[in-house]
């Protein structure tokens, strides 16, 4: 077979070179688009915009049992970059710009797959993942389509992952009264106070659950990443405001995790808000993620592909697990280098990832 690493480098180039830095959202159905859809020939192609920088293609040759699905959409450059982050650079053994970890890579790869062969073939390219607003995934979900399973591609090494956590952020403000610190205090007149305590519960509980287990997995990963509030050290805060975010194995349920936290308050937290959440892989009750983690081994077998460990960070996967299919996580490069300066993934994972879908496709999928 030919070698496909010099077609993938000359697509990823190209598709590095595209700006889809999310945020700012400003994403439309032409520029990458287009390039795909001129070297997609043979395919039928939908594309769609669903508004907010979120531009879907649906592309579909013969009729293929799975589906690779990838976003290409980036996070935004940092000022750490040591050159132009849309002009990729090829070294020794990697290449090095925005996005070729995660994960424009794995669309790059498929496209010179697809051209290499005429097998039956199904691509869903998103422009919306870094969002945390899957309104493409959303939208292809609420079709229905029929497909034997769904391979999402993020940075997993080379390896089908078949299980990774959830992910919840949730909004809390609580109310005190405002006056003079210099006197006593009940415990909820200030809104700080209240923060800091219920800080305290919630970190207690995470640390009760350190030995739960799925799939590899151990534990609650849990984060308060910002809290604001008061005005001076001799004033009682009157408000405050926190976030916090956590991430269950799949065993876990996250309305249930959600209620115990909001108890912790106390008083009431004045409001308790999630503000985004994705379910883990395989989504469903202990009992139904472990009968969807064994059907997505059995196609990983089926494929020939590597199985890898269950990974802690989130992926859209999870979406098309929800909603009924076998799915797993499948693509080159390694996650520590998502989102870095100088982002890169090597020629050896392009290589063998490329060449992995080749043969995926040639067999009809």
């Amino acid at each position: 077979m030919t070698d496909l690493l010099e077609p993938t480098l000359a697509h990823l180039e190209k598709l590095v070179s595209f700006d889809t830095r999310n945020p700012p959202r400003a994403i439309t159905p032409g520029g990458i688009f287009d390039y795909l859809r001129a070297h997609l020939p043979g395919f039928s192609i939908e594309v769609t915009d669903h508004g907010a920088g979120a531009v879907s293609l649906y592309a579909v040759r013969g009729t293929p049992k799975y589906l690779f699905n990838v976003h290409l959409d980036t996070v935004p450059d940092s000022p750490h970059w040591s050159a132009d982050p849309h002009a990729m650079r090829r070294l020794d053994d990697r290449v090095v710009g925005l996005g070729v970890c995660d994960i424009k890579g794995a669309a790059a790869a498929l496209v010179a797959a697809a051209n290499a062969c005429d097998g039956d073939a199904a691509f869903l390219f998103s422009s919306d993942e870094e969002a945390n607003d899957p309104r493409c995934i959303a939208a292809f979900l609420a079709r229905g389509l029929p497909y034997e399973a769904v391979l999402v591609a993020e940075p997993t090494l080379g390896e089908a992952v078949l299980a990774h956590r959830g992910i919840s952020s949730v909004l809390m403000r609580f109310q005190g009264r405002a006056g003079h610190a210099s006197g006593p205090q009940d415990a909820a007149a200030s809104a700080l106070h209240q923060a800091m305590r219920w800080g305290g519960r919630a970190l207690d509980h995470v640390a009760s659950l350190a030995h739960a287990r799925f799939g590899g997995l151990t534990g609650l990963r849990f984060n308060i990443g910002r809290v604001d509030g008061g005005i001076k050290a001799n004033m009682i805060a009157p408000e405050a405001e926190l976030r916090f975010g956590f991430r269950p194995l799949p065993s876990m349920d996250i309305d249930q995790l959600l209620a115990t936290f909001a108890g912790f308050a106390d008083p009431a937290a004045a409001h308790f808000e999630e503000t985004f959440r994705g379910p883990s892989l395989p989504a469903g009750d202990i009992a139904r993620a472990e009968e969807r983690r064994l059907a997505a081994r059995d196609v990983a077998d089926e494929l020939g592909l590597p199985i890898g460990n269950a990974v802690d960070f989130w992926t859209e996967a999870s979406l098309f697990s929800a909603a009924g299919y076998t799915t797993m996580v499948y693509g080159p490069g390694d996650i520590a280098q998502a989102h870095t300066a100088d982002e890169f993934v090597t020629l050896e994972q392009l290589r063998r990832y490329a060449t992995s879908v080749h043969g995926i496709l040639q067999r009809g999928a």
